[in-house]
C-alpha cells in the first residue's frame, strides 16, 4: 500500500490561522454588504427560515415544533436547528448568530482543508496558507456559509471524515461518532459508513483485524444514530424526517429526464467558479490514488462521485447545486492536493514555471473574479427571498383574518412571520400530501376537505388549481420579474 501521509506535518502557524480568518471575515463583509445595497440583509433561501421557525420554538417553548404545539419532523437538519436555536437565547437570532456560525464554519473548512494538505504532501510547506484561502474564496462555500442553512457544516464534517480516511487515521471510534453526527446534519450522513467500511477492508490484513477495527465504528455511529432513529419515530412516526420522503415525491419527475443531461447539469453547478481551474488536478489525483493503491484516497473518491450521482439521479440541480455542495470540499481538494504537488515538481523540466504561471494565475483571476459574482448572486437571491416569500408571509400577518387556514408551498417564512393555520403543500408538516403532492386534481379534493381559506403559491407551480381562483395580492418584487419568473401570488381559496 503507498501513502503520501507525512508524520512530520508542520502545524498550522498563528500567521496561518490569522490570515485564514481575515479572509474569511472580508468575503463575509462583501457578500452581507452587496446584499445590503442590493436590497436588505436576509437569506437567500425559503428554508431557512424553516429552521429559524424550529429553532425560535425550541428556544422560546421548548418543543420540537412549526406551530407551536404541534408536534412535527419537518426539519431535515435537527442539530443545525438546535444550534441555531442558541441565538435566540442569546438574543442574538435570527441574523447575528447564524452568520457567525455559517462563519465559523467556512473558517474551519478552510483550515481543515489546508491542514490535510500539509498531511498528504511533503513538498507542501507554504509560507502563505493558499489552499485554504481558495476554499474560503470558493463562491459555493460562501454562499452556503451566508445561507442560514445546514450544507456547509454537512459538507465539513463529511471533509472531516474522509479526510482521516486519506491520512490513515486509526481513530475508528471518532470515525464511527463523526459519521453518525452527519445523520442529525442530514440523512445522506448515512453514505459515510462506506468510505469508512472500503477503507478498512483494504487496509487491515486479515478478516480479525478488519472486524476489530469496524467494531468502534459501528459502536461510535449506533450510539448516536439510534437517538435520531427513536427522535424522529417520536416526533413524526417514522424513522427519517419528512423532508426525505416529500423530496423524492416531489420531484419524481426529475428521474425522468435523461441522465446524461442531468449529469451535464450537475458538471456545470460544480465547475462554475475557479474550481474549474481544478479538474486536470482532480483526474491526476484519481489516477494517482488509483495507480500507488492508496485505499483512503479511493474510498473519499467513490464517496464523493457516488454522492454526487445519488443526489443527481434523484433530485434536480437547483440554487447553485445547493444538495451537490457538502461532496464540494473533498472534491475540490483533490484537485487541489495535486497541484500542490505539482507546484514543487519538475514535471515540465525548464518549463515547469509556465505550467506554474498558467494554473497561479488562472486560479487568482477565477477566485476573485468569482468572489463578485457569488457576492451578487447571493445579494440577488436574498432580494428575491424577502421580496417574494417573506413580504407575502408579513402581508398576510397583517391582512389575512386571525384563524383563517392558509395552504402554501413555501412556507418557511410564513412559519416564521405569520400564525396561521396551515396546510403545505410541500409535505413538510403535512406529510399526508406526499403520496400525491404533484397530483393537482388529488391536492384541490385535499384543500376542500381540509378546510383551506387562502391559496400562497408561484402560479407556474400550479397551473391548473389557481386560473380560477380570485387573487388578492400579488408581490410585485422587481428582482423575480426581473428574472422572468412570476410573482407570488395569495388566491381566495373558494371550496365547493
Amino acid at each position: 500500500m503507498a501513502q503520501t501521509f507525512s508524520k512530520s506535518t508542520p502545524k498550522l502557524s498563528p500567521q496561518d490561522i490569522s490570515i485564514l480568518a481575515l479572509v474569511v471575515l472580508i468575503i463575509s463583509f462583501i457578500y452581507l454588504i452587496t446584499s445590503h445595497f442590493t436590497h436588505i440583509i436576509g437569506f437567500p433561501l425559503d428554508d431557512s427560515w424553516i429552521h429559524l421557525t424550529y429553532a425560535r420554538n425550541l428556544a422560546q417553548y421548548g418543543e420540537w415544533s412549526f406551530r407551536v404545539g404541534i408536534p412535527s419532523a419537518g426539519s431535515t437538519a435537527p442539530l443545525w436547528s438546535a444550534l441555531l436555536a442558541v441565538g435566540f437565547l442569546l438574543n442574538l437570532a435570527p441574523y447575528i448568530w447564524t452568520y457567525f456560525l455559517g462563519i465559523l464554519i467556512l473558517f474551519f473548512l478552510a483550515v481543515l482543508c489546508e491542514w490535510s494538505v500539509r498531511s498528504l504532501i511533503e513538498t507542501y510547506r507554504p509560507k502563505f496558507p493558499w489552499v485554504g484561502i481558495f476554499i474560503a474564496l470558493d463562491w459555493h462555500f460562501s454562499w452556503a456559509a451566508l445561507s442560514g442553512m445546514e450544507t456547509l457544516l454537512h459538507g465539513l464534517i463529511a471533509t472531516a471524515v474522509l479526510i482521516l480516511l486519506m491520512t490513515n487515521s486509526p481513530r475508528y471510534l471518532t470515525l464511527g461518532l463523526l459519521a453518525g453526527l452527519s445523520v442529525w446534519i442530514r440523512p445522506d450522513g448515512l453514505t459515510l459508513l462506506a468510505p469508512i467500511a472500503f477503507t478498512i477492508f483494504f487496509n487491515e490484513s486479515d478478516m480479525r483485524s478488519r472486524l476489530k477495527a469496524l467494531f468502534p465504528v459501528l459502536i461510535g455511529f449506533g450510539s448516536i444514530f439510534l437517538f435520531y432513529l427513536l427522535f424522529n419515530l417520536a416526533i413524526g412516526g417514522t424513522p427519517m424526517p419528512n423532508t426525505f420522503y416529500a423530496k423524492q415525491a416531489e420531484y419524481e419527475g426529475w428521474t425522468k429526464i435523461s441522465i446524461f443531461t442531468r449529469l451535464g447539469r450537475m458538471s456545470l453547478q460544480l465547475f462554475v467558479g475557479a474550481s474549474l481551474v481544478l479538474l486536470p488536478g482532480i483526474i491526476s489525483w484519481i489516477v494517482k490514488s488509483i495507480r500507488a493503491r492508496m485505499w483512503g484516497s479511493i474510498a473519499a473518491i467513490l464517496w464523493c462521485l457516488g454522492y454526487l450521482y445519488l443526489y443527481t439521479s434523484r433530485l434536480p440541480v437547483y440554487q447553485h447545486g445547493r444538495y451537490l455542495m457538502p461532496a464540494m470540499p473533498i472534491l475540490f481538494l483533490f484537485g487541489l492536493l495535486a497541484f500542490a504537488e505539482f507546484d514543487k515538481s519538475k514535471t515540465f523540466g525548464r518549463y515547469h514555471w509556465v505550467g506554474q504561471t498558467i494554473w497561479r494565475g488562472s486560479a487568482v483571476m477565477l477566485a476573485f473574479g468569482f468572489l463578485l459574482f457569488g457576492a451578487r448572486t447571493y445579494a440577488q437571491d436574498v432580494a428575491v427571498i424577502e421580496t417574494e416569500m417573506v413580504d407575502s408571509a408579513k402581508w398576510v400577518a397583517e391582512n389575512i383574518p386571525a384563524g383563517a387556514t392558509i395552504a402554501a408551498h413555501d412556507i418557511g417564512a410564513l412559519g416564521y412571520f405569520d400564525d396561521h393555520p396551515l396546510i403545505d403543500l410541500a409535505g413538510l408538516i403535512t406529510p399526508e400530501v406526499i403520496p400525491f403532492i404533484r397530483d393537482e386534481a388529488r391536492l384541490t379534493t385535499f384543500l376542500n376537505e381540509s378546510g383551506a381559506d387562502y391559496l400562497i403559491v408561484f402560479p407556474w407551480f400550479y397551473p391548473e388549481i389557481v386560473p380560477n381562483l380570485e387573487t388578492i395580492f400579488v408581490t410585485g418584487s422587481p428582482f423575480t420579474l426581473a428574472l422572468g419568473e412570476q410573482n407570488m401570488t395569495v388566491y381566495r381559496w373558494k371550496s365547493p
